[in-house]
């Protein structure tokens, strides 16, 4: 089992999107990057401990390849925006891969650097790349947010629709239902 660390704005998005991926065989939302020990939710959100929102995924390299879960990430937010997706705005969302191992960092810096020479976004990636210091997990009412509230009007606005697009383009790698 590996694991792999992305932030990619709202944990929430993140988490329901890679949930759905064969190979991933359990996920945490959580904060990392920061200052503080132990940090609480409201704090991440009040933008004051360097934290971005994240999620820990451990995952089978054999069913689900590192290079696989890259082209996931950077398929379902925006690598452009600094500090930014969509309407969440602050540091606690910016655009990270926090990397576990030299292999890691080398395989992100390169897709990073293919993505750039492929002119796929108009603007610079700005996604950083950070060695994981510490993983605090989220509280327990983030785990499987949008499943559970899949109602509620941001899961609807803004993850139904990256749902709809893995479906769509990543569905021979999705686990069946």
């Amino acid at each position: 089992m590996e694991q792999a660390i992305f932030c990619g704005g709202c944990f929430w998005c993140t988490e329901a999107v890679f949930k759905r991926f064969k190979g991933v065989i359990s996920l945490k939302p959580g904060y990392t990057g920061g200052f503080i020990k132990n940090p609480a939710y409201r704090e991440v959100c009040n933008g004051t401990t360097g934290h971005a929102e994240g999620v820990l995924i451990n995952y089978n390299s054999e069913e689900v390849s590192y290079e696989d879960l890259l082209e996931v990430f950077f398929s379902t937010h925006n690598p452009t925006t600094l500090n930014r997706q969509g309407q969440d705005l602050g540091t606690q969302y910016r655009s990270a891969i926090f990397y576990t191992s030299e292999t890691q960092k080398q395989t992100a810096t390169q897709y990073i650097t293919d993505l750039q020479s492929s002119k796929l976004f108009e603007d610079p990636i700005v996604t950083t790349l950070e060695p994981l210091d510490i993983f605090y997990d989220a509280e327990d009412n983030h785990r499987d947010y949008y499943d559970q509230n899949s109602s509620q009007s941001y899961c609807q606005f803004v993850i139904s629709p990256k749902i709809k697009l893995i479906t769509q383009r990543f569905k021979d790698k999705l686990k069946l239902k």
